[in-house]
């Protein structure tokens, strides 16, 4: 059987079913829908198969989404070319506003084969699982959050105000013990809310013991400690960054990673960072963080006390003063004489009307003559 160059496929993934349709390659190639087919392993190995016997060489693509990199690592197992693709960056026209399956498909399939999709980077198979762990961390957080926040809206809402500095601290614990209810339908909501609190806290020290006994056999395990040696960066930020971000060297500048994490736009304009992702990467940005030096994790031997390479007071440079406004070299020459000539007077506060006639003769004006000297006088 003949064979053909190439052919490009696009996936349109779901649970159940995928579409699928081919691109011929060349600029009239033919581009056509072959339908959708069962989403098992075995149905894609068999469709990718008899479309390998008629062409040499196959391009896949499909959205990243909920279906997650099974069909991508298959297909790469397989010998083919396979490309995840950014949902946001497929171009579509202004005028198309019916999505279904057979034109995502078809649209996927003709915009690989005119190479206008960008894809996304695609971690490993154990990375992926370290992410998964780190992320259920910050679910698990979340969930503790959400819960203390639910029972100090229960206590505001019957008058229950703690007048200490911070809540859930030790005195806040203690405050939290005394707490009364009348009714005990208050009572037991009241009870709930702190057993829930103390199951999720115990989650999540659960996830990060486990978080940090799987990250040591891990192949990113040094760039996580490369990563501590920065101030207010701990053991679970590193963590989740590595996760979220793999390697950094993947992004061509700086400039693009920030793109990415959602501090600039792409046109290098400052954005505001969108709460899931800022939230996910646990970006040290306050400046606590960067200030005082972050906390390790627990049983780790970088927990103990350290030396610091830095002074605590790091000298700092002295600010010059606003009223010398001339700097002389070793020669004692003017290096910001005005080109007019004249000398200024000195540092002005703004919106001050000064009086020439009034002034004094240590605050003359020096003016340049035209025969070269310098002259003073009253103006």
């Amino acid at each position: 059987m003949k064979k053909y160059s190439e052919a490009f496929i696009g996936f349109d993934t779901a649970k159940k079913k995928h579409a699928v349709a081919i691109a011929e390659d060349g600029r009239n190639g033919e581009i056509r829908y072959l339908g959708e087919i069962d989403s098992s392993p075995a149905t894609v190995e068999k469709v990718i198969g008899k479309l390998a016997e008629r062409y040499a060489k196959l391009h896949v693509c499909y959205e990243a989404g909920p279906t997650g990199y099974g069909l991508y690592r298959q297909v790469k197992a397989l010998g083919h070319e396979c490309a995840v693709v950014a949902p946001s960056l497929i171009p579509r026209k202004s005028g198309e506003r019916i999505k279904t399956n057979r034109r995502d498909a078809v649209t996927l399939a003709r915009s690989l084969r005119a190479g206008d999709l960008t894809s996304v980077w695609v971690p490993d198979a154990i990375h992926e699982a370290v992410r998964d762990l780190s992320r259920a961390r910050e679910a698990a957080g979340e969930d503790v959050r959400k819960k203390r926040q639910q029972l100090l809206s229960f206590l505001l809402r019957h008058g229950r105000i703690f007048s200490g500095r911070k809540h859930w601290s030790l005195a806040h614990r203690r405050w939290l013990a005394e707490q009364k209810f009348e009714h005990p339908a208050q009572q037991i909501v009241f009870q709930d809310a702190i057993d829930a609190i103390e199951d999720g806290a115990a989650r999540l020290r659960r996830l990060e013991e486990q978080l940090l006994a799987i990250a040591p056999s891990w192949s990113m395990a040094p760039v996580v400690a490369a990563y501590q040696a920065m101030r207010g960066v701990s053991f679970i930020v590193a963590v989740t960054f590595v996760a979220e971000i793999g390697d950094v060297r993947r992004f061509d500048n700086p400039r693009q990673l920030m793109a990415f994490l959602g501090l600039i736009h792409a046109r290098g304009q400052s954005a505001r960072p969108t709460r899931a992702r800022r939230r996910r990467l646990d970006l040290p940005l306050s400046s606590p963080c960067q200030r005082d030096p972050a906390a390790p994790a627990r049983g780790t031997a970088e927990s103990r006390p350290r030396h610091r390479l830095e002074s605590p007071d790091p000298a700092l440079r002295p600010v010059p003063s606003p009223h010398r406004r001339r700097q002389e070299d070793a020669g004692g020459h003017c290096r910001n004489r005005p080109r007019d000539g004249c000398v200024p007077l000195g540092h002005r506060t703004p919106n001050r009307t000064i009086d020439l006639n009034g002034l004094a003769k240590s605050d003359c004006i020096r003016l340049h003559s035209a025969g070269g000297g310098a002259t003073e006088g009253n103006s």
